[in-house]
């Protein structure tokens, strides 16, 4: 059974079909085959998709994010094959981890092809690529001879959307129609690889651990500092800010004397396990009580998301374990905390 579709009118009509309802796949494959926008489900986040060789498609995507155009994209299909077909290929090592994790949250750059537009890598000579571990998406895919181009379905900058809601919430009707895969399961974006050099390189920590890829590539994966420097923003999610709410983040090494500190603020709380006594229940977000730090994932970017639309001032947030997900939890608020 195919899952519910959200489209932002009563009724949806193709323009070059005769008929005024179609199948919901059939619907969102037209719409992108036309160069118009979908939002697509996937285990990471919901991600605004178009046809990645298509370039007005594409300038779409920056326009209705108002993303920065020196910002790359990633682009997805439901195979390595299918990679293959329009000229771009993994290495040995990539191949090694797309055997083990995918579909899966991890993304790879790699030499680009002739045919993928310089809109989508913003003008360098690699691309980013992945295969999302969505049914929807991967039947989706399925239909199209064409990868989609998709990077999270938000406004640029803002707390990436993990239901269809907050697609909804955060672009309304400046996209034709939504497919509703459910809540993401994994809740963060992918890890981005390098395979442009000798030795891989983590580009943005994600939903794979760095434990991971070192345990099946058995080689350390080192982790570049681009800070600033645009040029080398080869992948997204390299940008100092970003996934940031509209409040004030802090994160606490010792949440007990920030809270003093900032006594007399309305306070929301981002926590692993614990809660704070003195905090509003409303306003304390605990991702999870049993400290598994892959459901801490999953639930991290929904909290942000309800923290920043409470009448809180400040959002403290815990520091996460420095291991497995918790790499990618304290990325994340990091970079959500850049004033």
């Amino acid at each position: 059974m195919r899952m519910k579709i959200n489209y932002s009118f009563t009724r949806f009509h193709i323009l070059t079909s005769s008929h005024w309802y179609m199948n919901q796949l059939d619907a969102a494959a037209e719409i992108l085959k036309q160069g118009g926008l979908v939002a697509i489900p996937t285990e990471t986040v919901y991600g605004l998709a178009a046809n990645a060789f298509n370039e007005e498609a594409v300038l779409s995507i920056y326009k209705t994010k108002n993303r920065p155009h020196f910002n790359p994209l990633i682009i997805h299909s439901n195979s390595v094959e299918r990679f293959a077909e329009w000229g771009i290929y993994l290495p040995e090592l990539a191949l090694k981890l797309a055997s083990e994790f995918c579909p899966g949250p991890i993304t790879f750059v790699v030499p680009s092809s002739k045919k993928i537009p310089d809109m989508v890598t913003a003008g360098h000579d690699s691309v980013a690529i992945r295969i999302p571990n969505h049914p929807l998406t991967l039947e989706l895919l399925g239909m199209l001879d064409f990868p989609l181009a998709a990077p999270s379905a938000n406004p640029s900058a803002f707390v990436s959307p993990t239901s269809a809601a907050h697609v909804k919430q955060q672009l309304g009707d400046k996209i034709k129609c939504i497919l509703d895969g459910g809540e993401c399961q994994v809740g963060i974006e992918s890890t981005i690889v390098s395979f442009l050099e000798n030795t891989p390189r983590i580009l943005r920590y994600g939903g794979l651990a760095k434990e991971q890829i070192e345990s099946t590539l058995g080689i350390i994966v080192n982790v570049p500092q681009v800070k600033g420097d645009i040029s080398k923003f080869i992948a997204p999610g390299m940008m100092e800010r970003h996934y940031a709410p509209n409040k004030n983040l802090i994160i606490c090494d010792d949440m007990e004397k920030e809270l003093l500190n900032h006594q007399g603020h309305s306070i929301g709380i981002i926590s692993f396990s614990k809660k704070y006594g003195n905090i509003d229940l409303k306003k304390q977000f605990i991702l999870s009580p049993l400290r598994n730090l892959d459901e801490a994932a999953r639930h991290l970017f929904s909290a942000l998301r309800s923290l920043n639309d409470l009448d809180v001032h400040i959002i403290l947030a815990e520091k996460f374990p420095n291991e497995g997900l918790g790499i990618a939890i304290n990325d994340r608020l990091k970079r959500a905390s850049v004033q």
